[in-house]
């Protein structure tokens, strides 16, 4: 159990060491001399703590008061509390669910011609974690309950990346990584939908800007507009509601305004997609070189699949106009379908910049302007319905969780998992 717990937490457990771990064993598959063996396991570390610094001042520090106005604009107290803490509860469970699943992907992946290894640190956790709640939720438990997690797990590691591999070479032009994430959902959806109603010709990333405006190609700079034009609106709802932003936001604790509160969070966005990019470029550099040492010996042509910010460089305009219509389509069907679900759904902010974000990156790829707008219109009802009938399969469990990071692949594969798990 020491050497178990161990391996879990100490290596699965964490993304950083897990990744260098990888690029290690490449580099010295590929006899490297030890100081390079050495300079790219550490940059490949330090590449993946930049890239999570960056998502993180993006998701706690840039976009958190959206979601918080939301909770007060919708009533909160409709909200299910989690009635079982599955990270603390099955914490056991979801480590040999890890270590199953991730074997089950090496054993795949050299037998067959589906070559991607699941290398997403923190998604190896998500993933049984999800799988683990459906089941607790349907009333499974000890091997039956680990047993279906693990196959789901192994199912979705070897599935959904080699779906979005296509869909990443159409961006990239390479045939060197694809994603790991749970976009997967959202990106067939804005693929199948860009390539229908658009025409790749008219590129996203190729729009014409006036010089005078020339400073909005920097995606730093446009993504901190765009934060700062949504508090703005919605410091005017909350106070058309009867709502104090200051008590809100509480910045009014701080003895600051909101003018403080609007800048320091519009800054920390740029901040963040600035850390995030540099993170994705000394990852990229690093960890797909090293990788060939294991496709050459012990996964002959296996490829990486990789968290989605990893493509984030491919369409910083895209992203951007992915996110602003995912989250004015999702708001919209949110409002407009209140006692559908058994669950008051809140405006997923951290879907509609990552997930859905990779996906409008590739709609650009498949249809342009108008096949990205349109796609992440799609997009922005699916999550709120995905998410709200989801709340039928996580009401016990992981329902709160579910209403901040669900709406994309661990909604659709959890509801699916707890289907059979009702029928076992």
């Amino acid at each position: 159990m020491a050497v178990l717990n161990f391996v879990i937490n100490e290596i699965f457990g964490q993304g950083m060491i897990f990744i260098a771990l990888i690029a290690m064993v490449g580099l010295i598959l590929q006899k490297k001399p030890v100081s390079e063996v050495v300079r790219g396991t550490l940059t490949t570390a330090i590449g993946f703590v930049v890239l999570n610094t960056g998502t993180g001042l993006i998701t706690g520090n840039a976009i958190d008061g959206v979601s918080t106005a939301f909770s007060m604009l919708l009533p909160a107290a409709a909200q299910p509390p989690a009635t079982v803490d599955i990270g603390a509860q099955y914490g056991t469970e979801i480590g040999i669910v890890m270590l199953v699943a991730f074997a089950i992907n090496l054993v795949f992946a050299r037998l067959t011609k589906w070559k991607s290894v699941f290398l997403t640190g923190h998604m190896l956790y998500w993933f049984p974690f999800v799988f683990i709640a459906a089941g607790v939720n349907a009333g499974l438990s000890g091997a039956t309950l680990i047993g279906l997690a693990a196959v789901f797990t192994a199912l979705y590691m070897i599935v959904a990346p080699n779906l979005m591999h296509p869909l990443v070479k159409k961006v990239t032009g390479k045939d060197d990584f694809t994603i790991g994430h749970p976009t997967t959902t959202l990106s067939l959806i804005s693929a199948g939908v860009a390539k229908l109603v658009g025409d790749p010709e008219h590129s996203c990333e190729d729009l014409k800007v006036p010089k005078s405006l020339g400073f909005l190609r920097e995606v730093s700079i446009t993504g901190s507009i765009t934060i700062a034009v949504v508090y703005v609106v919605l410091y005017f709802i909350l106070i058309a509601n009867g709502f104090d932003p200051g008590e809100v936001w509480e910045y009014s604790s701080l003895n600051t305004g909101f003018f403080t509160y609007l800048v320091t969070h519009a800054i920390y966005f740029g901040v963040g997609m600035t850390v995030m990019l540099m993170g994705v470029r000394m990852l990229i550099a690093e960890i797909v070189p090293a990788f060939k040492g294991i496709a050459e010996k012990v996964v002959p042509g296996a490829i990486p699949a990789l968290d989605c910010p990893v493509i984030f460089g491919y369409g910083p305009n895209s992203l951007i106009i992915g996110f602003i219509t995912a989250m004015i389509s999702s708001t919209i069907c949110i409002l407009i379908t209140p006692g559908l679900f058994p669950t008051v759904v809140i405006p997923l902010v951290t879907t509609c910049f990552f997930e859905n974000g990779c996906a409008a990156i590739i709609a650009n790829a498949y249809g342009g302007v108008r096949g990205t707008i349109i796609a992440c219109i799609v997009n922005g009802i699916v999550m709120v319905f995905l998410v709200g009938l989801g709340a039928y399969f996580f009401n016990n469990t992981i329902q709160t969780w579910m209403l901040v990071y669900g709406g994309q692949d661990f909604s659709l594969w959890g509801i699916v998992e707890g289907l059979i798990a009702g029928l076992l």
